[in-house]
């Protein structure tokens, strides 16, 4: 299994936002970029368009769930962004997986077949 790490800080982001290959989708935008590193970091961001703290915490949880489910089959060497959107809020994690899944299969960085679980 990669190695997640937690993108923190703004710098981080705003490199993923400008340098970025951006993917989006109804229920998010993913920002994907390469490094040289040998591991997989994540940062999830819910701007307060989409609600209250309430509704920011659940977008991120099923994002995060998502994002889980499809680690296992993700090349190392990325960061990703995920941005949320309104229709997350409404919509189950198993949907969005299956959204997350399609964008990295088209970034060419999910390979169903690499299994180490």
């Amino acid at each position: 299994m990669s190695i997640v790490i937690k993108l923190k800080e703004n710098y981080e982001f705003r490199r993923a936002y400008t340098r970025g290959k951006s993917y989006v989708t109804p229920f998010f935008v993913l920002y994907l970029v390469r490094t040289k590193q040998k591991r997989v970091r994540l940062g999830i961001t819910a701007g307060k368009k989409l609600g209250g703290a309430v509704c920011r915490n659940r977008a991120k949880r099923v994002l995060t769930a998502a994002f889980r489910e499809c680690l296992p089959h993700i090349t190392p060497g990325v960061d990703l962004v995920l941005v949320a959107r309104a229709r997350v809020l409404k919509a189950k994690s198993t949907a969005v997986q299956v959204q997350l899944k399609n964008q990295l299969t088209a970034a060419g960085v999910y390979h169903e077949n690499e299994t180490d679980q």
